[in-house]
């Protein structure tokens, strides 16, 4: 005789959840973010002394523009904040040891701390 299996009244596995919508959008977002960075510190960074600029006697800027170092402080932290966020929420969202291991955010957290010390080694060492 069979007998009919109770269905679960909440499957998971029909559509993700708020949680992994977070996780993807913050991951989206702080690359966005990181890119934004890149572009804020071509403008924010000494110029380069190419051949020439000296030629025609250009001025050129050997310093850091400082407003502009301070809001790409900003910028990279919040890049950093958001992969370090979603790397979290899918440490504790994961169900299994063998899914994704998300290295994108792992490397995108690493450039963005090593990016950080950088530029305050040269702001601090002007």
């Amino acid at each position: 005789m069979k007998s009919k299996q109770s269905k679960p009244s909440e499957e998971r596995r029909i559509s993700p959840d708020f949680w992994f919508y977070l996780a993807k959008s913050l991951s989206i977002l702080s690359w966005v973010i990181f890119i934004f960075a890149l572009v804020m510190s071509f403008y924010a960074a000494p110029e380069k002394s190419y051949g020439v600029a000296r030629y025609y006697d250009l001025e050129i800027r050997r310093f850091w523009l400082t407003p502009l170092t301070g809001y790409l402080y900003l910028v990279i932290w919040a890049s950093a904040a958001g992969s370090y966020t979603s790397l979290l929420i899918e440490k504790y969202r994961s169900r299994r040891n063998s899914d994704n291991p998300y290295h994108h955010l792992h490397f995108l957290l690493i450039i963005n701390l090593i990016w950080m010390s950088t530029i305050l080694h040269y702001v601090l060492n002007q």
